[in-house]
Protein backbone atom coordinates (compact mmCIF):
# COMPACT_ATOMS: atom_id res chain seq x y z
CA UNK A 1 0.00 0.00 0.00
CA UNK A 2 2.76 2.42 1.00
CA UNK A 3 4.77 1.48 -2.12
CA UNK A 4 1.77 2.29 -4.31
CA UNK A 5 1.44 5.71 -2.66
CA UNK A 6 5.15 6.49 -2.98
CA UNK A 7 5.52 5.31 -6.58
CA UNK A 8 3.80 8.31 -8.23
CA UNK A 9 5.81 10.71 -6.08
CA UNK A 10 9.11 9.09 -7.01
CA UNK A 11 8.33 8.68 -10.69
CA UNK A 12 8.57 12.39 -11.50
CA UNK A 13 12.03 13.05 -9.98
CA UNK A 14 13.41 9.81 -11.39
CA UNK A 15 12.18 10.70 -14.87
CA UNK A 16 13.76 14.15 -14.57
CA UNK A 17 17.06 12.65 -13.44
CA UNK A 18 16.94 10.20 -16.33
CA UNK A 19 16.26 12.97 -18.83
CA UNK A 20 19.10 15.06 -17.39
CA UNK A 21 21.61 12.21 -17.57
CA UNK A 22 20.47 11.44 -21.12
CA UNK A 23 21.00 15.08 -22.13
CA UNK A 24 24.48 14.96 -20.58
CA UNK A 25 25.30 11.83 -22.59
CA UNK A 26 24.17 13.40 -25.86
CA UNK A 27 26.34 16.46 -25.15
CA UNK A 28 29.28 14.14 -24.51
CA UNK A 29 28.57 12.14 -27.67
CA UNK A 30 28.44 15.26 -29.84
CA UNK A 31 31.79 16.48 -28.51
CA UNK A 32 33.70 13.20 -28.02
CA UNK A 33 35.71 13.47 -31.23
CA UNK A 34 36.44 17.13 -30.55
CA UNK A 35 37.69 16.40 -27.03
CA UNK A 36 40.01 13.62 -28.18
CA UNK A 37 41.30 15.65 -31.13
CA UNK A 38 41.98 18.68 -28.96
CA UNK A 39 43.76 16.75 -26.22
CA UNK A 40 45.73 14.79 -28.84
CA UNK A 41 47.04 17.95 -30.46
CA UNK A 42 47.78 19.44 -27.04
CA UNK A 43 49.81 16.35 -26.10
CA UNK A 44 51.87 16.62 -29.28
CA UNK A 45 52.75 20.24 -28.61
CA UNK A 46 53.56 19.66 -24.93
CA UNK A 47 55.95 16.84 -25.81
CA UNK A 48 57.98 18.91 -28.24
CA UNK A 49 58.09 22.37 -26.59
CA UNK A 50 60.86 23.21 -24.11
CA UNK A 51 59.74 24.39 -20.66
CA UNK A 52 63.20 25.74 -19.99
CA UNK A 53 62.86 28.16 -22.89
CA UNK A 54 59.66 29.48 -21.35
CA UNK A 55 61.39 30.45 -18.12
CA UNK A 56 64.26 32.19 -19.89
CA UNK A 57 62.01 34.38 -22.04
CA UNK A 58 59.46 35.71 -19.52
CA UNK A 59 61.62 38.13 -17.56
CA UNK A 60 59.39 41.20 -17.99
CA UNK A 61 55.93 42.20 -19.26
CA UNK A 62 56.94 44.17 -22.31
CA UNK A 63 54.97 43.36 -25.50
CA UNK A 64 57.41 40.72 -26.78
CA UNK A 65 57.38 38.85 -23.45
CA UNK A 66 53.57 39.06 -23.23
CA UNK A 67 53.27 37.58 -26.72
CA UNK A 68 55.67 34.78 -25.80
CA UNK A 69 53.78 34.09 -22.55
CA UNK A 70 50.52 33.88 -24.51
CA UNK A 71 51.98 31.50 -27.09
CA UNK A 72 53.57 29.28 -24.44
CA UNK A 73 50.26 29.18 -22.59
CA UNK A 74 48.40 28.20 -25.74
CA UNK A 75 50.61 25.12 -26.20
CA UNK A 76 50.44 23.99 -22.57
CA UNK A 77 48.00 21.82 -20.64
CA UNK A 78 44.47 23.23 -20.35
CA UNK A 79 44.04 22.16 -16.72
CA UNK A 80 43.43 25.21 -14.53
CA UNK A 81 45.16 23.60 -11.54
CA UNK A 82 48.25 22.69 -13.56
CA UNK A 83 48.32 26.15 -15.17
CA UNK A 84 48.26 27.87 -11.77
CA UNK A 85 51.04 25.60 -10.53
CA UNK A 86 53.16 26.24 -13.63
CA UNK A 87 52.65 30.00 -13.24
CA UNK A 88 53.82 29.78 -9.62
CA UNK A 89 56.85 27.78 -10.71
CA UNK A 90 57.72 30.42 -13.31
CA UNK A 91 57.36 33.18 -10.70
CA UNK A 92 59.54 31.33 -8.19
CA UNK A 93 62.23 30.87 -10.83
CA UNK A 94 62.34 34.57 -11.67
CA UNK A 95 59.73 35.13 -14.39
CA UNK A 96 57.86 38.42 -14.35
CA UNK A 97 54.69 38.16 -12.24
CA UNK A 98 52.39 39.59 -14.93
CA UNK A 99 53.97 37.50 -17.67
CA UNK A 100 53.31 34.38 -15.59
CA UNK A 101 49.69 35.46 -15.05
CA UNK A 102 49.28 35.94 -18.82
CA UNK A 103 50.71 32.45 -19.33
CA UNK A 104 48.16 31.02 -16.88
CA UNK A 105 45.26 32.76 -18.63
CA UNK A 106 46.33 31.63 -22.11
CA UNK A 107 46.88 28.08 -20.87
CA UNK A 108 43.25 27.73 -19.81
CA UNK A 109 41.42 29.94 -22.31
CA UNK A 110 43.32 29.97 -25.60
CA UNK A 111 44.00 26.26 -26.04
CA UNK A 112 43.08 24.03 -28.96
CA UNK A 113 40.70 21.67 -27.19
CA UNK A 114 38.59 24.51 -25.80
CA UNK A 115 38.05 26.02 -29.25
CA UNK A 116 37.09 22.70 -30.81
CA UNK A 117 34.53 21.88 -28.12
CA UNK A 118 33.09 25.41 -28.29
CA UNK A 119 32.49 25.23 -32.04
CA UNK A 120 30.77 21.84 -31.69
CA UNK A 121 28.49 22.78 -28.78
CA UNK A 122 27.54 26.43 -29.37
CA UNK A 123 29.05 27.66 -32.62
CA UNK A 124 32.00 29.28 -34.34
CA UNK A 125 31.02 32.74 -33.10
CA UNK A 126 31.98 31.75 -29.56
CA UNK A 127 35.35 30.42 -30.74
CA UNK A 128 36.03 33.72 -32.51
CA UNK A 129 34.91 35.60 -29.40
CA UNK A 130 37.16 33.48 -27.22
CA UNK A 131 40.30 34.27 -29.22
CA UNK A 132 39.49 37.91 -30.04
CA UNK A 133 38.42 38.40 -26.43
CA UNK A 134 41.58 36.63 -25.28
CA UNK A 135 43.72 39.28 -26.96
CA UNK A 136 41.61 42.05 -25.40
CA UNK A 137 41.73 40.48 -21.97
CA UNK A 138 45.49 39.96 -22.06
CA UNK A 139 45.95 43.63 -22.98
CA UNK A 140 43.68 44.66 -20.10
CA UNK A 141 45.45 42.27 -17.71
CA UNK A 142 48.82 43.81 -18.49
CA UNK A 143 47.57 47.42 -18.47
CA UNK A 144 45.58 47.20 -15.24
CA UNK A 145 47.89 44.66 -13.63
CA UNK A 146 50.81 47.05 -14.05
CA UNK A 147 48.92 49.43 -11.77
CA UNK A 148 47.32 46.91 -9.42
CA UNK A 149 50.06 44.24 -9.11
CA UNK A 150 53.34 45.98 -8.47
CA UNK A 151 55.76 47.06 -5.77
CA UNK A 152 55.80 45.49 -2.32
CA UNK A 153 52.70 43.36 -2.87
CA UNK A 154 54.35 41.48 -5.76
CA UNK A 155 57.66 41.13 -3.90
CA UNK A 156 55.80 39.66 -0.91
CA UNK A 157 53.80 37.33 -3.18
CA UNK A 158 57.00 36.04 -4.81
CA UNK A 159 58.62 35.45 -1.44
CA UNK A 160 55.51 33.68 -0.19
CA UNK A 161 55.51 31.46 -3.26
CA UNK A 162 59.17 30.61 -2.72
CA UNK A 163 58.72 29.88 0.97
CA UNK A 164 55.77 27.60 0.27
CA UNK A 165 57.34 25.85 -2.67
CA UNK A 166 57.67 22.15 -2.07
CA UNK A 167 59.42 21.41 -5.33
CA UNK A 168 62.76 19.62 -5.61
CA UNK A 169 65.13 21.94 -7.47
CA UNK A 170 67.28 20.33 -10.15
CA UNK A 171 70.58 21.77 -11.23
CA UNK A 172 71.32 23.07 -14.71
CA UNK A 173 73.24 19.93 -15.66
CA UNK A 174 70.22 17.74 -14.97
CA UNK A 175 67.92 19.97 -16.98
CA UNK A 176 70.39 20.10 -19.86
CA UNK A 177 70.58 16.31 -19.85
CA UNK A 178 66.81 16.08 -20.09
CA UNK A 179 66.72 18.56 -22.97
CA UNK A 180 69.74 17.51 -25.01
CA UNK A 181 67.42 16.13 -27.68
CA UNK A 182 66.04 18.83 -29.96
CA UNK A 183 62.40 18.76 -31.08
CA UNK A 184 63.44 17.84 -34.65
CA UNK A 185 65.08 14.69 -33.37
CA UNK A 186 62.25 13.83 -30.97
CA UNK A 187 59.52 14.28 -33.54
CA UNK A 188 61.16 11.57 -35.67
CA UNK A 189 61.39 9.10 -32.80
CA UNK A 190 58.84 6.59 -31.56
CA UNK A 191 59.73 7.61 -28.00
CA UNK A 192 58.81 11.23 -28.67
CA UNK A 193 55.37 10.24 -29.95
CA UNK A 194 54.94 7.87 -27.01
CA UNK A 195 55.59 10.83 -24.70
CA UNK A 196 53.03 12.89 -26.65
CA UNK A 197 50.49 10.08 -26.21
CA UNK A 198 51.29 9.98 -22.49
CA UNK A 199 50.62 13.71 -22.20
CA UNK A 200 47.26 13.20 -23.90
CA UNK A 201 46.30 10.29 -21.67
CA UNK A 202 47.43 12.02 -18.49
CA UNK A 203 45.58 15.26 -19.36
CA UNK A 204 42.40 13.30 -20.03
CA UNK A 205 42.86 11.42 -16.76
CA UNK A 206 43.56 14.63 -14.87
CA UNK A 207 40.49 16.45 -16.21
CA UNK A 208 38.03 13.55 -16.26
CA UNK A 209 36.21 14.77 -13.14
CA UNK A 210 35.92 18.38 -14.34
CA UNK A 211 34.69 17.25 -17.76
CA UNK A 212 32.25 14.74 -16.28
CA UNK A 213 30.88 17.23 -13.75
CA UNK A 214 30.60 19.86 -16.46
CA UNK A 215 28.48 17.63 -18.69
CA UNK A 216 26.30 16.43 -15.81
CA UNK A 217 25.67 19.92 -14.44
CA UNK A 218 24.90 21.21 -17.94
CA UNK A 219 22.48 18.33 -18.53
CA UNK A 220 20.61 18.99 -15.29
CA UNK A 221 20.49 22.75 -15.91
CA UNK A 222 19.17 22.24 -19.43
CA UNK A 223 16.38 19.92 -18.31
CA UNK A 224 15.42 21.00 -14.80
CA UNK A 225 15.87 24.76 -14.62
CA UNK A 226 12.68 26.50 -15.85
CA UNK A 227 12.90 29.42 -18.23
CA UNK A 228 11.43 31.92 -15.77
CA UNK A 229 14.29 31.24 -13.32
CA UNK A 230 16.89 32.10 -15.95
CA UNK A 231 14.93 35.26 -16.67
CA UNK A 232 15.12 36.17 -12.98
CA UNK A 233 18.89 35.63 -12.86
CA UNK A 234 19.82 37.25 -16.18
CA UNK A 235 18.09 40.58 -16.74
CA UNK A 236 16.65 41.16 -20.22
CA UNK A 237 15.26 44.08 -22.17
CA UNK A 238 17.20 46.92 -20.56
CA UNK A 239 19.83 47.57 -23.21
CA UNK A 240 23.26 48.42 -21.85
CA UNK A 241 22.26 47.58 -18.28
CA UNK A 242 21.21 44.09 -19.35
CA UNK A 243 24.58 43.49 -20.97
CA UNK A 244 26.44 44.92 -17.97
CA UNK A 245 24.51 42.77 -15.47
CA UNK A 246 25.06 39.62 -17.56
CA UNK A 247 28.83 40.06 -17.90
CA UNK A 248 29.11 40.64 -14.13
CA UNK A 249 26.89 37.67 -13.18
CA UNK A 250 28.63 35.30 -15.64
CA UNK A 251 31.90 35.18 -13.64
CA UNK A 252 29.90 34.84 -10.40
CA UNK A 253 28.31 31.66 -11.76
CA UNK A 254 31.84 30.40 -12.52
CA UNK A 255 32.96 31.12 -8.94
CA UNK A 256 30.18 29.06 -7.38
CA UNK A 257 30.03 26.28 -10.01
CA UNK A 258 33.40 24.71 -8.99
CA UNK A 259 33.82 23.67 -12.66
CA UNK A 260 36.91 24.77 -14.57
CA UNK A 261 38.97 24.06 -17.68
CA UNK A 262 37.16 22.46 -20.63
CA UNK A 263 34.47 21.23 -18.23
CA UNK A 264 32.80 24.65 -18.15
CA UNK A 265 31.97 24.64 -21.90
CA UNK A 266 28.87 22.38 -21.56
CA UNK A 267 27.71 24.64 -18.72
CA UNK A 268 28.28 27.67 -20.97
CA UNK A 269 26.05 26.02 -23.58
CA UNK A 270 23.33 25.57 -20.97
CA UNK A 271 23.63 29.21 -19.88
CA UNK A 272 23.38 30.40 -23.49
CA UNK A 273 20.23 28.36 -23.96
CA UNK A 274 18.90 29.78 -20.67
CA UNK A 275 19.13 33.39 -21.84
CA UNK A 276 22.45 34.90 -20.74
CA UNK A 277 23.86 37.44 -23.21
CA UNK A 278 26.61 36.64 -25.73
CA UNK A 279 29.11 38.71 -23.75
CA UNK A 280 27.95 37.05 -20.53
CA UNK A 281 28.82 33.61 -21.94
CA UNK A 282 32.27 34.84 -22.96
CA UNK A 283 32.88 36.33 -19.49
CA UNK A 284 31.74 33.05 -17.89
CA UNK A 285 34.13 30.96 -20.00
CA UNK A 286 37.05 33.23 -19.18
CA UNK A 287 36.19 33.02 -15.48
CA UNK A 288 37.29 29.41 -14.96
CA UNK A 289 40.38 30.93 -13.29
CA UNK A 290 38.27 32.28 -10.41
CA UNK A 291 36.39 29.10 -9.56
CA UNK A 292 36.38 28.74 -5.78
CA UNK A 293 39.02 25.96 -5.53
CA UNK A 294 41.47 28.09 -7.53
CA UNK A 295 40.89 31.13 -5.33
CA UNK A 296 41.89 29.03 -2.33
CA UNK A 297 44.99 27.88 -4.22
CA UNK A 298 45.99 31.51 -4.97
CA UNK A 299 45.63 32.30 -1.28
CA UNK A 300 47.89 29.41 -0.39
CA UNK A 301 50.46 30.12 -3.12
CA UNK A 302 50.82 33.88 -2.75
CA UNK A 303 48.94 34.90 0.41
CA UNK A 304 45.47 36.33 1.04
CA UNK A 305 46.32 39.88 0.01
CA UNK A 306 47.40 39.02 -3.53
CA UNK A 307 44.58 36.45 -3.88
CA UNK A 308 42.00 39.20 -3.29
CA UNK A 309 43.75 41.43 -5.81
CA UNK A 310 43.82 38.64 -8.38
CA UNK A 311 40.09 38.01 -7.87
CA UNK A 312 39.27 41.70 -8.33
CA UNK A 313 41.55 42.10 -11.35
CA UNK A 314 40.31 38.95 -13.07
CA UNK A 315 36.66 39.73 -12.46
CA UNK A 316 37.07 43.28 -13.75
CA UNK A 317 38.91 42.37 -16.95
CA UNK A 318 36.69 39.33 -17.64
CA UNK A 319 33.52 41.40 -17.34
CA UNK A 320 35.01 44.30 -19.32
CA UNK A 321 36.16 41.95 -22.07
CA UNK A 322 32.73 40.32 -22.24
CA UNK A 323 31.10 43.73 -22.57
CA UNK A 324 33.50 44.82 -25.34
CA UNK A 325 32.96 41.54 -27.21
CA UNK A 326 29.18 41.93 -26.93
CA UNK A 327 29.18 45.27 -28.75
CA UNK A 328 32.06 44.45 -31.10
CA UNK A 329 30.43 41.25 -32.38
CA UNK A 330 27.00 42.87 -32.47
CA UNK A 331 28.41 45.60 -34.74
CA UNK A 332 29.96 42.94 -36.97
CA UNK A 333 26.67 40.98 -37.07
CA UNK A 334 28.29 37.93 -35.51
CA UNK A 335 26.09 37.51 -32.44
CA UNK A 336 23.76 34.53 -33.03
CA UNK A 337 20.16 35.66 -33.35
CA UNK A 338 18.55 32.35 -32.34
CA UNK A 339 19.02 30.23 -29.26
CA UNK A 340 18.65 26.45 -29.40
CA UNK A 341 15.62 24.80 -27.78
CA UNK A 342 18.01 22.09 -26.60
CA UNK A 343 21.78 22.10 -26.35
CA UNK A 344 22.12 18.96 -28.51
CA UNK A 345 19.79 16.48 -30.19
CA UNK A 346 18.11 13.67 -28.30
CA UNK A 347 19.21 10.69 -30.37
CA UNK A 348 22.42 9.09 -31.63
CA UNK A 349 22.24 8.99 -35.41
CA UNK A 350 24.43 7.41 -38.09
CA UNK A 351 25.87 10.70 -39.29
CA UNK A 352 29.19 12.53 -39.59
CA UNK A 353 29.45 12.96 -35.81
CA UNK A 354 29.10 9.21 -35.29
CA UNK A 355 31.84 8.42 -37.81
CA UNK A 356 34.11 11.06 -36.26
CA UNK A 357 33.50 9.60 -32.80
CA UNK A 358 34.34 6.09 -34.03
CA UNK A 359 37.55 7.36 -35.65
CA UNK A 360 38.40 9.22 -32.45
CA UNK A 361 37.92 6.08 -30.35
CA UNK A 362 40.25 4.15 -32.69
CA UNK A 363 42.84 6.93 -32.41
CA UNK A 364 42.36 6.90 -28.63
CA UNK A 365 43.13 3.17 -28.56
CA UNK A 366 46.37 3.84 -30.46
CA UNK A 367 47.32 6.64 -28.07
CA UNK A 368 46.60 4.36 -25.12
CA UNK A 369 48.86 1.67 -26.58
CA UNK A 370 51.67 4.17 -27.19
CA UNK A 371 51.32 5.48 -23.65
CA UNK A 372 51.39 2.01 -22.09
CA UNK A 373 54.47 1.02 -24.13
CA UNK A 374 56.40 4.26 -24.02
CA UNK A 375 59.43 2.88 -22.18
CA UNK A 376 59.76 0.03 -24.67
CA UNK A 377 59.55 2.61 -27.47
CA UNK A 378 62.25 4.78 -25.90
CA UNK A 379 60.02 7.41 -24.26
CA UNK A 380 59.35 8.39 -20.68
CA UNK A 381 62.79 9.78 -19.93
CA UNK A 382 62.60 12.78 -17.65
CA UNK A 383 58.89 12.38 -16.84
CA UNK A 384 56.83 11.29 -13.85
CA UNK A 385 53.12 10.68 -13.41
CA UNK A 386 51.30 12.64 -10.74
CA UNK A 387 49.78 9.81 -8.65
CA UNK A 388 46.81 11.96 -7.57
CA UNK A 389 45.43 13.40 -10.80
CA UNK A 390 47.34 11.32 -13.35
CA UNK A 391 49.00 14.24 -15.13
CA UNK A 392 52.36 13.66 -16.80
CA UNK A 393 54.95 15.93 -15.17
CA UNK A 394 58.34 16.96 -16.50
CA UNK A 395 60.60 16.19 -13.55
CA UNK A 396 63.00 19.09 -14.09
CA UNK A 397 60.10 21.54 -13.86
CA UNK A 398 57.73 19.77 -11.48
CA UNK A 399 55.86 22.42 -9.42
CA UNK A 400 55.80 20.20 -6.33
CA UNK A 401 57.28 16.99 -4.97
CA UNK A 402 57.66 15.07 -1.74
CA UNK A 403 59.60 12.14 -0.33
CA UNK A 404 57.70 8.93 0.35
CA UNK A 405 59.39 5.78 1.65
CA UNK A 406 62.78 6.88 0.35
CA UNK A 407 61.62 7.87 -3.14
CA UNK A 408 60.68 11.28 -4.52
CA UNK A 409 57.17 11.65 -5.91
CA UNK A 410 56.35 14.48 -8.33
CA UNK A 411 53.10 16.42 -8.74
CA UNK A 412 51.52 18.88 -11.16
CA UNK A 413 50.62 21.27 -8.30
CA UNK A 414 50.73 21.78 -4.54
CA UNK A 415 47.02 20.88 -4.51
CA UNK A 416 47.83 17.32 -5.59
CA UNK A 417 50.88 17.08 -3.32
CA UNK A 418 48.82 18.08 -0.28
CA UNK A 419 46.17 15.47 -1.09
CA UNK A 420 48.88 12.83 -1.41
CA UNK A 421 50.52 13.73 1.91
CA UNK A 422 47.18 13.44 3.75
CA UNK A 423 46.61 9.87 2.53
CA UNK A 424 49.63 8.51 0.61
CA UNK A 425 48.60 4.88 0.94
CA UNK A 426 45.51 5.51 -1.17
CA UNK A 427 47.52 6.77 -4.12
CA UNK A 428 50.46 4.40 -3.73
CA UNK A 429 48.06 1.49 -4.05
CA UNK A 430 46.74 3.11 -7.21
CA UNK A 431 50.22 3.14 -8.68
CA UNK A 432 51.98 6.25 -7.47
CA UNK A 433 54.86 7.12 -9.75
CA UNK A 434 58.10 8.11 -8.07
CA UNK A 435 61.17 9.30 -9.85
CA UNK A 436 62.20 5.66 -10.19
CA UNK A 437 59.26 5.02 -12.49
CA UNK A 438 58.66 8.46 -13.90
CA UNK A 439 62.12 9.02 -15.33
CA UNK A 440 61.49 6.23 -17.74
CA UNK A 441 64.42 4.11 -16.61
CA UNK A 442 64.09 0.39 -16.54
CA UNK A 443 66.16 0.31 -13.33
CA UNK A 444 66.43 3.56 -11.42
CA UNK A 445 69.90 4.13 -9.96
CA UNK A 446 70.24 5.79 -6.54
CA UNK A 447 72.75 8.59 -6.14
CA UNK A 448 74.78 7.21 -3.20
CA UNK A 449 75.55 10.73 -1.91
CA UNK A 450 72.15 12.42 -1.71
CA UNK A 451 69.80 9.46 -2.18
CA UNK A 452 68.08 10.84 -5.28
CA UNK A 453 66.93 8.32 -7.88
CA UNK A 454 68.60 8.93 -11.26
CA UNK A 455 67.86 7.58 -14.73
CA UNK A 456 71.19 5.96 -15.77
CA UNK A 457 70.56 6.83 -19.42
CA UNK A 458 70.45 10.56 -18.67
CA UNK A 459 72.46 10.88 -15.45
CA UNK A 460 74.40 14.18 -15.39
CA UNK A 461 77.45 12.43 -13.85
CA UNK A 462 78.80 8.91 -13.23
CA UNK A 463 81.97 7.12 -12.14
CA UNK A 464 83.39 3.61 -11.88
CA UNK A 465 84.27 2.05 -8.51
CA UNK A 466 84.95 -1.53 -7.58
CA UNK A 467 83.81 -2.82 -10.96
CA UNK A 468 80.46 -0.99 -10.75
CA UNK A 469 79.15 2.17 -12.33
CA UNK A 470 77.58 4.70 -9.97
CA UNK A 471 75.26 7.45 -11.22
CA UNK A 472 74.76 10.91 -9.71
CA UNK A 473 72.27 13.77 -9.92
CA UNK A 474 75.11 16.29 -10.49
CA UNK A 475 78.88 16.63 -10.70
CA UNK A 476 79.09 17.82 -7.08
CA UNK A 477 77.75 14.53 -5.75
CA UNK A 478 80.11 12.59 -8.01
CA UNK A 479 83.17 14.53 -6.79
CA UNK A 480 82.11 14.06 -3.17
CA UNK A 481 81.78 10.31 -3.79
CA UNK A 482 85.16 10.04 -5.56
CA UNK A 483 86.87 11.77 -2.62
CA UNK A 484 85.61 9.16 -0.11
CA UNK A 485 83.56 6.36 -1.75
CA UNK A 486 83.64 4.03 1.26
CA UNK A 487 81.84 6.61 3.37
CA UNK A 488 78.78 6.38 1.16
CA UNK A 489 78.96 2.67 0.38
CA UNK A 490 78.67 1.91 4.09
CA UNK A 491 75.08 3.26 4.09
CA UNK A 492 72.50 0.52 4.30
CA UNK A 493 69.96 0.57 1.42
CA UNK A 494 66.54 1.64 2.57
CA UNK A 495 67.76 4.27 5.02
CA UNK A 496 66.10 7.65 4.92
CA UNK A 497 67.53 9.78 2.12
CA UNK A 498 70.34 12.10 3.15
CA UNK A 499 70.12 15.84 2.77
CA UNK A 500 71.54 16.94 -0.55
CA UNK A 501 75.06 18.31 0.16
CA UNK A 502 75.16 20.27 -3.10
CA UNK A 503 72.22 22.62 -3.73
CA UNK A 504 71.70 23.34 -7.39
CA UNK A 505 72.84 26.94 -7.03
CA UNK A 506 76.26 25.87 -5.83
CA UNK A 507 76.93 22.73 -7.84
CA UNK A 508 80.29 22.78 -9.61
CA UNK A 509 80.24 22.96 -13.37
Amino acid sequence: MHAELLAPGLAGPLVDIGRSVRESFYMFWDTLWALLLGFGLSGVVQAFVSRRAMQRQLGDHRPASVVRASLYGMVSSSCSYAASAMARSLIVKGADFLAAIVFMFASTNLVIELGIVLVVLIGWQFVAAEFVGGVIMIALLVALGSLWLRGRVVVDARETARSRSGGHEHDEEAEAALEREGWRSRIRSAGGWADAASYTMSDLTMLRKEIGIGFLVAGFLSVLVPGHLWADVFVRGHGFWTNLENVVIGPFVAVISFVCSVGNVPLAAALWRGGISFGGVVAFIFADLIAMPLLLIYRKQYGGRIAIRLLGLYWLVMSATGLVIEYLFRAAGWVPTARPGVVVGDTVRLNLTTFLDIAAVVAFALLYWLSRNRERLGGGSGYAKDPVCGMQVEIAHAPASTLHEGARVYFCSEHCRDRFEVEPGRFVRDGAATDREGQGSHEGATDPVCGMTVDPRHAPASTEHGGRTFYFCNAGCRDHFVADPERFLRDVPGDEPRRHPFPSSSSPA
